[in-house]
């Protein structure tokens, strides 16, 4: 069983950085796409950063600029370096990653989810 496990959320005040990390788990063979995405109250989910297991990243065009997504295959982690936080970026932040587990396909599996608060 494959598990992602987040951390590093919290509040901040608007103008500064948190740094999220999530790390994969379990009988892993491989780790296509990581990323993260944010879910804000009464909002839809929507994709903040990705990135491919060969480091090519894609970003939301309100964090682009400000956010940094990298990753560590040696580890199976992705972190979400933060900056210039805003009280828009408020949000329930949801790690995403494509995993092979044992000899089984590429099976999306999501984290339980990390408050990010931004006080204005």
């Amino acid at each position: 069983q494959v598990q992602l496990v987040e951390s590093g959320g919290g509040l901040v005040q608007t103008g500064g950085s948190l740094r999220l990390s999530c790390a994969a788990s379990g009988r892993i063979v491989g780790i296509g796409a990581m990323g993260w995405y944010r879910q804000a109250p009464g909002k839809q989910r929507e994709l903040v950063a990705a990135v491919t297991s060969g480091g090519s990243t894609n970003y939301a065009d309100s964090v682009k600029g400000r956010f940094t997504i990298s990753r560590d295959n040696t580890k199976n982690t992705v972190l979400l370096q933060m900056n210039s936080l805003n009280p828009e970026d408020t949000a329930v932040y949801y790690c995403h990653a494509r995993v092979a587990a044992s000899l089984g396909p590429f099976v999306d599996h999501w984290g339980q989810g990390t408050q990010v608060t931004v006080a204005s």
